[in-house]
């Protein structure tokens, strides 16, 4: 673990419907972090998401993040913590020990607007590592939203 080059790499999101795209996330951010900070959103947060009454509970979303680590990624407890987002920034924005954040192309413009508040409070920018969307089996972005829509018996 010495030779990972941050002691804490940051991420966040809703990590609903646990999904590839959310795993490739995770995967990266432990093969470039000693520590990983990984902030799921509250539920306060995702009012406006489509398909909302869809959207798996917090502890659940929670507890699917965790079991993934520990028992797919085989990583032991102590190199990670999940923290409740609250807002869209969460702690990056204050935390003076993070170094790195994680994101995808679609959500890389949160990690510059990250970067924007932390340089304002007097902290240093994060290196920013973006990663490529995990496509599906039908050439499309896999989404927790067209997961959603997928189960919504409205539609």
């Amino acid at each position: 673990m010495d030779h990972l080059p941050y002691s804490l790499v940051g991420l966040g999101g809703t990590f609903d419907h646990l999904h590839e795209g959310h795993k490739s996330l995770l995967r990266n951010a432990f093969k470039l972090g000693k520590r990983v900070a990984i902030a799921i959103a509250v539920s306060e947060l995702l009012r406006t998401k489509d398909h909302k009454q869809e959207i798996e509970t917090y502890e659940l979303r929670v507890q699917n993040v965790a079991n993934f680590i520990l028992k797919e990624l085989k990583i032991s407890a102590s190199r990670f913590s999940i923290i409740p987002l609250v807002d869209p920034y969460g702690p990056a924005i204050t935390n003076g020990e993070l170094e790195a954040h994680i994101s995808s192309v679609e959500t890389y413009k949160v990690a510059l607007d990250i970067n924007v508040r932390r340089i304002k409070n007097g902290l240093p920018p994060l290196i920013l590592i973006i990663i490529p969307l995990v496509l599906g089996d039908n050439g499309k972005k896999i989404s927790s939203s067209s997961i959603r829509a997928s189960l919504d018996p409205s539609k």
